[in-house]
């Protein structure tokens, strides 16, 4: 694909030839959005005959805030698809804005040259992720379908593990998938399957909801947020290429925020995000709400900003929480089988961002497995492994988020640590240190650096 195609990601990408019914894989990846790209994109790098199934056509759009953070840039570098997006129309930011309900705001700013990201539409970023995966595995002999849905998965039994963090009623293998292309039914198997469907991705249905944990279902909706998202033109104080994504802290969608995120073309990607538990007590709709705070608090910057028709859209976000758990987080992995991003329960409590810990567990995923050692299919051990390795890694981070959404359910502290940070150049340097650095993040929580520097 020559990138200098104007508008390249809206074509359609051809994805090959459907395999025979009963062929054989090293790895099935379920999901063909950045966290199933990657993955088979990683897979492939690493030797493998993968077969990417993905349940629409390429191009397609994705509800999100569209923003792709420092954790995802050296993934991108890695799957050699960084040139060709930043030849897509995007919007770098440099700097953070945050504002309490009360009003205040200050400005969180990466050193002279730095970047904190960028704001990639996800019709662009889904499109060149989903591009290269299909180049990888084809040259690498392996295969992908569009518009394919995932029936069932295809097990077999064995013998349930011993380790005390594996649940002795594992006694089935994931050996394979069933679904259905077009009218064609077809099966297709392999030693791993990893599902990186989404909030509903059906790897993780048979896995977690039916087989495994119930706290899946979660009627409380704990582990769970919701978020609602526009395409406005015109929005005042707004940076065209280069600056600020903004956070808003406002009353009426706390615990959670309003963000104003800049796209390029005097467009911003406009939404707000909130537990789902506390979206059922308000009184409003997903689109009230939004109506809520523009109507309110923003109705000047907006007063001459035009809605985009049809790009109002809301969806779940299943987060990355710790549970209560022998290993801590939703349980992503089974005999034969791997769960990553979304599917694993990943987004970051605090910011809603995904597509961070969606690569990034998509790489971790592809270095547990061996197609020689493992050909006979994924041992328990080796997931649990998996499981243990993703919380060592993002644990302490999804935890300390955890902690930070629940301090914004209090008007008051938000408040108080806006004002504070809008006069210490201290705590913005913290804030600042915070957006690329995971030592300072803990910091961040912690109860007695918290009081040092908004008491004194």
């Amino acid at each position: 694909m020559d990138a200098k195609n104007q508008n390249f990601w809206e074509e359609k990408i051809e994805s090959g030839p459907v395999p025979e019914n009963d062929a054989a894989f090293d790895i099935i990846v379920v999901g063909g959005g950045p966290a199933g790209s990657a993955a088979a994109s990683y897979a492939a790098l690493d030797g493998n005959k993968v077969l990417l199934l993905e349940k629409s056509n390429y191009p397609k759009d994705k509800t999100c805030g569209d923003a792709v953070g420092g954790k995802s840039l050296s993934h991108v570098e890695e799957l050699g698809v960084s040139k060709m997006l930043k030849s897509t129309p995007h919007f770098e930011f440099d700097s953070v804005l945050f504002s309490s309900p009360s009003g205040d705001e200050f400005r969180v700013e990466l050193p002279h040259g730095k970047l904190a990201g960028y704001v990639f539409p996800r019709i662009q970023f889904d499109w060149v992720l989903f591009h290269r995966a299909v180049e990888l595995i084809r040259k690498n002999g392996g295969s992908v379908i569009q518009d394919f849905t995932v029936k069932e998965l295809v097990y077999e039994n064995v013998d349930g593990g011993g380790d005390p963090g594996i649940k002795s009623g594992d006694k089935r293998k994931i050996i394979g998938v069933r679904g259905k292309h077009g009218d064609k039914k077809l099966e297709f198997h392999a030693p791993l399957t990893i599902g990186a469907g989404g909030v509903y991705c059906p790897v993780a249905d048979s896995l977690v909801r039916e087989t495994y944990d119930l706290d899946l279902v979660d009627t409380k909706k704990k582990h769970y947020s919701a978020a609602f998202r526009q395409y406005w033109k015109g929005i005042s104080g707004v940076d065209d290429k280069l600056g600020a994504i903004e956070f808003h802290y406002v009353e009426g969608v706390l615990p959670g925020y309003f963000w104003i995120f800049p796209i390029g073309n005097g467009i911003s990607n406009v939404g707000f995000g909130m537990a789902l538990a506390d979206i059922y007590k308000q009184d409003k709709k997903l689109r009230g709400l939004q109506e809520f705070v523009i109507n309110g608090r923003f109705a000047d910057r907006f007063r001459n900003a035009e809605l985009i028709d049809g790009s109002s859209k809301g969806w779940q976000l299943p987060l990355g929480s710790p549970r209560r758990t022998p290993t801590k987080p939703r349980r992503a992995f089974g005999n034969g089988c791997m769960l990553i991003g979304d599917s694993a329960s990943l987004v970051d409590p605090f910011t809603g961002e995904g597509i961070g810990n969606a690569l990034l567990s998509a790489k971790l995923a592809i270095s547990f497995f061996d197609k020689i050692v493992d050909r006979n299919g994924l041992p328990l051990e080796k997931g649990l492994k998996y499981q243990r390795k993703l919380w060592d890694t993002l644990g302490k981070e999804l935890t300390n988020s955890f902690k930070l959404q629940n301090y914004t359910r209090r008007k008051w502290l938000v408040n108080w640590f806006v004002k504070k940070a809008k006069k210490k150049q201290e705590l913005r340097r913290l804030l600042t240190e915070s957006l690329t650095s995971r030592e300072a993040q803990v910091k961040l929580t912690s109860p007695w650096i918290l009081f040092r520097h908004l008491v004194f």
